[in-house]
Parts: C-alpha cells; sequence; structure tokens
C-alpha cells in the first residue's frame, strides 16, 4: 500500500532524481558544447598582446585587421608570428617562398601549418588614437562590421518572451512525461489507472471458474440485471450495488470477476485498491470521482476493485489516521451512494481480509452482498483440476479423483501449479503425456519440495531418520483417527526436511473435527519424538516442527474450541485473520494464560504418553519395517502394512493403496510429517551425544525387544 505523504513518497523521490538528472546532462552538454568551440576557435586564431600587434603593423606582416568592439582580428601577410618569448627582437627569420606557390595566403597557410600557428590573430583593443595612422601608415587595411540596430519591440521579444516560451515548453514536455509515468499526475492527477476490458479482452467465463457453484449462483443474478434490467424494474426491485468477494488469496476472485464481465458482455474496469493512493494528497478522491464518471459513461459496466482493504479500512483515529487514505474512502462512500443503480454500473470488490474493512462500507446501500469465495471440496477440486487439465495430454492410467482426495485444503491457484509442475516433469522425463506418477510427483514437490540427490547421510542419520518416521507411520496406522499412511521416505528434500510420513485421507471432509481426531492428530505428530525415546531412550532437535504443530492443535482446542476440562465451553482467544494466516489473540487476563498453557502441556502430555506406549507394544513390528525402509529409502503405506501382516512387500499390487481395511470415516487434509535437518538450530547435537556415555552407537536387529537395546 502506497501511503502518501505530501509528495514524499517513492515515486516523488523518483520524479526529484529524473527532473535533478535532466538538469545535470544539460549542463554537461553546455559545457561540452561551449568547449568544442573554444577549441575550434583557438586552433583559428591565437591570442597576442597589444604591443606584438603594433610590432607586426610596423614590420610589415599585417595585411588586414578587422576592427570589433571587444577585439582586434588580425590577418597576416604569411611571416611567422614573432615568438611571444622575445618581444623585443626586430630581426625575424625571413619566410622562405615555397616553389610553385604565387599565393600569398598559400604560402602564410602552408607556414603555420609547418609551425602549428593558427590562421589569424586576435589582441584586446585599447584606446590608442594612432593605430588608424599607423595602420595607414603600413598600407594596412582596416574595416569595422556593421551591426544593425535592432527595434526595441523585436528586441524584448528575443531577449525576455522567446527564452520564456521555451522555457514553459520544455517544462510542460517534462510534466507531460511525469504524469504518464504517475497514472495521470500534475496536469491529471485524478486519472484512475483502470483497465477496460470487454469480453473479447476478458475471455474467461463461468466454464472457466471450477469449485464455486455457490459463488457463480450468486452471481449470475447481477449478471442476468446487466442483460435485463427492465424485468427488475418493472416489480420494483432494487439490485445490489455492489457485491464483496471474500476468500483466502488463490481461491478466485479476481477470476470469477472477470468471469462475471464475460458472461455479461460488458465492460470491465479492473483497479487495484492501491492504485488510488499514490503520490500527491487528494489524489485518491479525485480518481475515484473520475473512475464513476467514466464508468457512468459505458453503463452497463462493472467496476472490479481488488484488495479494497487498502482503502477501505476502518476509520480508527485511536492508533493515528491516514488523512489520504480517509478521504479516499469518503469519496467512495459518497460514490457508492450517488450513482443510479438503474444505469446498470455495479461494483465489485475483493479482500481477504473483511474483518478490518469499515462498517459504513458494508451497510446495506453499498456493498450489499457478501459473497464467499471459499477453499473447494472434493467435488470443486475434481471440477478444477478438470478444468486445469483441458489443454493438457494425460495417460490413460491419470485418476484426478485420487488427487483430488490428496489435496484437501488447497486452492484454486495451487491445483493450477500442481498440474503445471505435472507436465513440466513430464517434459524432463522424456514423456509426451502427464500419467499419474507425475502428478503424485508434482504433489509431493509441492508440499515437501525436490530431492537432495547431492545430500549425503551418515548411517547413524539414515537409522534415526528412518525410525523417527516409521514412529509416525506406526502411530497412524494404529490409531482409529488417525489418517492412512500413503508413503515414508528417509531422501533428503529441499524444504528442509531429511524424511517425512505422507499421510492421505481416503474421503473428503469439511473442517469439522472431533475431540478423538485431534488427539490422534497430536499423538501422530509425537510418534517421531516417541520412537527416538523408545529406541534410543534420546531426544533430537529433528521433531521441532512435529512439536510446533502439536501444540498449535492443543492450544486451539483449550483456547478456541472449548476441549478443556478446566475451562468448558469458555473462548480464550478470538481469530484475527480467518483468510490469511487463521492465527487468533487472547482474551483472558495474564494469570488465565498461564492456566491456558498449563492445560496444553496436559493434553500434550497425555498424547505423547500415548505414543510412547503404542510404540513399546509394537516395537517388533518397527523393527521390521525400518530394515525394509533402510534397505528402499522409499516406501507405501501398503508395503508398511503388507511388513506388519507378514505378506511379501514387493508383491502389493497396488502400491498406493489404503492403509485401512475398512475405512474409518471422512478424513482430513492430506499433511506431511517430517524431521528437520539439525543445521538450521543453534546448538546442534553431535553423532556421539546421541547414546549415553561407553553404549555401543549400533543399532538394534529386527526383532530386538527394548530390553536389549
Amino acid at each position: 500500500m502506497n501511503q502518501n505523504s505530501g509528495g514524499k513518497g517513492p515515486s516523488s523521490n523518483k520524479n526529484m532524481m529524473g527532473i535533478v538528472s535532466i538538469i545535470l546532462w544539460a549542463l554537461v552538454i553546455t559545457l561540452m558544447v561551449n568547449f568544442l568551440y573554444t577549441s575550434m576557435s583557438t586552433s583559428k586564431s591565437t591570442k597576442i598582446s597589444y604591443s606584438e600587434f603594433l610590432q607586426m603593423v610596423r614590420e610589415d606582416k599585417v595585411e588586414r585587421v578587422l576592427l570589433e568592439s571587444n577585439k582586434y582580428t588580425i590577418y597576416p601577410k604569411g611571416e611567422k608570428r614573432p615568438s611571444a618569448s622575445t618581444p623585443q627582437e626586430t630581426s625575424q627569420p625571413e619566410v622562405t617562398p615555397i616553389p610553385g606557390l604565387e599565393n600569398l595566403e598559400e604560402v602564410a597557410g602552408a607556414v603555420r601549418s609547418e609551425r602549428g600557428d593558427g590562421d589569424t590573430y586576435y589582441c584586446a583593443p585599447i584606446a590608442d588614437d594612432r593605430l588608424l595612422d599607423i595602420l595607414d601608415e603600413h598600407g594596412v587595411g582596416y574595416e569595422a562590421p556593421y551591426i544593425e540596430q535592432l527595434s526595441p519591440i523585436i528586441e524584448f521579444l528575443l531577449t525576455w518572451i522567446l527564452p520564456t516560451v521555451l522555457m514553459m515548453v520544455l517544462l510542460s514536455v517534462l510534466f507531460r512525461n511525469m504524469s504518464s509515468k504517475m497514472g495521470g499526475g500534475l496536469g491529471g492527477v485524478g486519472k484512475a489507472n483502470a483497465k477496460v476490458y470487454v469480453e473479447k479482452s476478458t475471455g474467461v467465463t463461468f466454464k472457466d471458474v471450477a469449485g464455486q457453484d455457490e459463488a457463480k449462483e450468486s452471481l449470475e443474478e447481477i449478471i442476468d440485471f446487466l442483460h435485463n434490467p427492465q424485468k427488475y424494474t418493472a416489480i420494483g426491485a432494487r439490485l445490489p450495488k455492489g457485491a464483496l468477494l471474500v476468500g483466502s488469496p488463490g481461491t478466485g476472485k479476481t477470476l470469477l470477476a472477470k468471469a462475471v464481465a464475460g458472461e455479461a458482455n460488458v465492460p470491465f474496469f479492473s483497479i487495484s485498491g492501491s492504485d488510488f493512493v499514490e503520490m500527491f494528497v487528494g489524489v485518491g478522491a479525485s480518481r475515484v470521482r473520475d473512475l464513476f464518471k467514466e464508468a457512468s459513461k459505458m453503463a452497463p459496466c462493472i467496476i472490479f476493485i481488488d484488495e479494497i482493504d487498502t482503502i477501505g479500512k476502518s476509520r480508527d483515529n485511536r492508533l493515528g489516521g491516514n488523512d489520504e487514505r480517509e478521504q479516499t474512502l469518503n469519496q467512495l462512500l459518497a460514490e457508492l451512494d450517488g450513482f443510479d443503480p438503474s444505469k446498470g454500473v455495479i461494483v465489485l470488490g475483493a479482500t481477504n481480509r473483511p474483518e478490518v474493512l469499515d462498517q459504513a462500507l458494508l451497510r446495506p446501500g453499498r456493498f450489499d452482498r457478501r459473497i464467499t469465495i471459499d477453499r473447494p471440496n472434493l467435488a470443486g477440486r475434481l471440477a478444477t483440476l478438470q478444468v486445469h487439465t483441458r489443454r493438457i495430454k494425460l495417460a490413460e492410467d491419470v485418476d484426478l479423483r485420487k488427487i483430488a482426495l490428496a489435496t484437501a485444503g488447497t486452492v484454486g491457484a495451487d491445483l493450477a501449479n500442481l498440474v503445471n509442475e505435472a507436465a513440466l516433469r513430464a517434459v524432463r522425463m522424456g514423456r509426451k503425456t502427464v500419467n499419474q506418477a507425475d502428478l503424485l510427483a508434482s504433489f509431493e514437490f509441492v508440499i515437501a519440495g525436490s530431492e537432495k540427490k547431492n545430500s549425503v547421510l551418515t548411517e547413524f542419520e539414515k537409522k534415526l531418520v528412518a525410525y523417527h518416521e516409521v514412529g509416525h507411520a506406526m502411530v497412524a496406522y494404529k490409531q482409529k483417527n488417525a489418517e492412512p499412511v500413503q508413503k515414508i521416505t528417509i531422501v533428503p528434500h529441499t524444504e528442509g526436511s531429511l524424511g517425512y510420513t505422507l499421510l492421505m485421507p481416503e474421503e473428503d471432509k469439511t473442517n469439522l473435527r472431533t475431540r478423538d481426531e485431534l488427539m490422534a492428530k497430536i499423538t501422530v505428530s509425537m510418534g517421531g519424538r516417541a520412537a527416538e525415546e523408545v529406541v534410543l531412550n534420546t531426544m533430537t532437535n529433528g521433531a521441532s516442527q512435529d512439536i510446533q504443530e502439536a501444540t498449535n492443535i492443543a492450544r486451539n482446542m483449550v483456547a478456541m474450541y472449548g476441549m478443556s476440562e478446566e475451562f468448558g465451553m469458555m473462548a480464550l482467544g478470538s481469530v484475527r485473520n480467518q483468510y490469511l494466516d487463521g492465527g487468533y489473540g487472547l482474551d483472558c487476563a495474564q494469570e488465565t494464560a498461564a492456566r491456558m498453557d498449563k492445560a496444553v502441556k496436559d493434553l500434550l502430555d497425555q498424547c505423547y504418553g500415548a505414543a510412547v506406549a503404542l510404540l513399546r507394544d509394537n516395537l517388533e513390528d518397527m523393527h521390521k519395517v525400518v530394515a525394509y525402509l533402510l534397505e528402499k529409502e522409499t516406501i507405501t503405506g501398503g508395503e508398511m502394512v503388507a511388513i506388519i501382516e507378514g505378506r511379501d512387500p514387493t508383491q502389493v499390487e497396488d502400491a498406493y493403496a489404503s492403509t485401512r481395511a475398512v475405512p474409518q470415516g471422512d478424513e482430513p487434509p492430506a499433511r506431511k510429517i517430517h524431521i528437520f535437518d539439525g543445521s538450521q538450530d543453534a546448538g546442534e547435537t553431535q553423532e556421539q551425544e546421541s547414546f549415553p556415555q561407553g553404549s555401543d552407537p549400533g543399532w538394534p536387529e529386527p526383532g530386538k525387544d527394548d530390553d536389549e537395546l
């Protein structure tokens, strides 16, 4: 957001630097021209003293003299100039005539070229009454230039008016150039930087927007009004003046607004909220007036203001305000009240921070409707994938429904990026079609990054990471309310993880979660650290993100969800940014916050104890899975289940089959649990410090129980 500070923002500084640079270049060019002119003049004329001039006249070396008011120009007969260092000498070497040259000027020119002298001489004039007599005595011709006296009017015009006009023209050209770079500044500070789109330009319709059926249904009424306004006015209905599109980043708010313009086949004014406020105080309000004036001329049309929270923030003077932003908001409110909705001017606004908008902007009669652009569900994600893969050549084994299941919680921009990454991978692999493996690999690339091919782990590190990740997988497999295991890997990735466990849902589900499901998620997150304690009786810094994730869930359970026995149904916090980071602020006393921390710790301790007990009961199975993982480095959930059940993991038909025999209900979004590289933390634990002193750093063979560690 560009804050206006009396024209002293970044744009003002750039413009001032431009003006200074123009002035400096003008000075440099002037100096260069003056230097060149002086050099050219010097090369043709040499300065001498007045006494030298008289000496040349007396020695008959001067042909003629041009008597000017500021200097005397001397044209010699062809003899060499007397030396300035010895002006008293009267005998100078004679110039030897050059055979074949009868012209005296040619002889003089040749002599001057030989010595490097100039063509003429000049000296400063001195009031000498005897000069003309001396020139007549020696036969030197002389003349004075005739200067015609100008009319006083012409002289005034040339001296004062013409330079002034030239300066005004120069400044006008300069200001026009600056205004074009500032979106109409100076001479046209109120011009809006709105790009007008028509249906042919947008090229977007509702067919290009998938997964937002509810939002499209709300906007179809607006489109119908733009086509048939008399149908609504006949019954006395009044169409909403504006609609506010609210949703997380990447959900397709701008795309949906363009689709509305494309469906209605009307002009589409698109402008960002930051474009209203750029440099000068009062520019924003002027640009709002200009925008609505231009829109009324092209009605019916749609005005789309993206990131409207830039100018629509609540007017609160407690923390200091921004007069320019508030003036812009006041003008926007006035324009929303002033224009006639029957003309067909519809205002669409988009924001992901609706909680900061001024209430006057949201009241009926301005932005009447609030349309939520939510994250798509399973059907929406499947439709979105179908839209983005229309121009992609897909192989026969592609199952978009599985990809839609795996990508729960994503937005349209994420799915578009996933499809593009899959297509790029297919090209890198030398294939002409995108298969299922490409889509799954691109999904993993988005959440974990690419593999570090040059990263080499020691045997100790590989075993540590293997037990850590298998700990997550075993806890998830043994719990009823946890997501099924899709994949386990100990290959380092660029996102900082040394390995990760991928949990993928079998069915789509809303954000509704039971207490048991949340406790299961915390327990799965604790599985890695629990495996370190069960196997090694030690701790590493690799569980940092697991601990952070588990703590966030437990804190939400206590502060937001009312799932604490101590506080019951008491809300201790409120959400601040619902569509951004989802964070909240505490609304309780410090003593209550301290008690809340204790309640959070109790939940974490309970889940950690459950994870430790579960792994101790299934230690032998964990050893078997770790041994197979160390050999393959990457295994699937189906292979893990085959090992636990005593089957051959190489004979698993569907490597990505569910780890559950019978689905246990709807599942939350897929997520990864990984161990981070310890280099990112200070005070990294050394390899030898992971074991008690005197213990064997080796690892137990599969099948050994806990007492043999």
